[in-house]
């Protein structure tokens, strides 16, 4: 018997553990940072954005437009626990925008630089996150 009841005991302290806490909301955002999804042109001409990551799988926003030109964007990651990265997918826009972001952190941002000329949509990704629905398009304007 003593065996069993250390096995229940066991089992009690492991399924307690994965309770919620009443006051958390796990299906909320976090909030946006201030920016974030705006598009500016910088003092340089260039024109910039940020756009945030975070744990739920999204990129917010998730669509933007800029016009042919130069382009500044910033990935900011809000995400407690996932690291993600971000891509143009290859051969899926009207023209290859080759920078990318490899390794994005909880709490870290990078910038990247191009240039876009051909007015369309560029579809963009965290591959580690592509099947999740972890996608979004930037839109040259015409």
């Amino acid at each position: 018997m003593t065996k069993k009841a250390a096995v229940i005991a066991a089992a009690v302290v492991l399924l307690a553990g994965c309770g919620s806490d009443a006051s958390s909301t796990p299906d909320a955002a976090p909030s946006t940072a201030p920016g974030v999804g705006v598009v500016t042109t910088a003092p340089d001409g260039v024109q910039e954005i940020t756009i945030q990551t975070q744990d739920d799988y999204t990129f917010v926003p998730d669509a933007f437009t800029v016009a042919p030109g130069k382009v500044r964007l910033t990935v900011l990651s809000t995400a407690t626990e996932l690291t993600h990265n971000f891509r143009f997918e290859p051969d899926q826009g009207p023209e290859p925008i080759e920078p990318q972001i490899d390794f994005l952190g909880p709490g870290q941002s990078e910038t990247i630089e191009f240039e876009v000329t051909v007015p369309g949509e560029h579809p963009f990704t965290c591959t580690f996150h592509t099947q999740l629905g972890q996608n979004g398009t930037m839109t040259v304007s015409g």
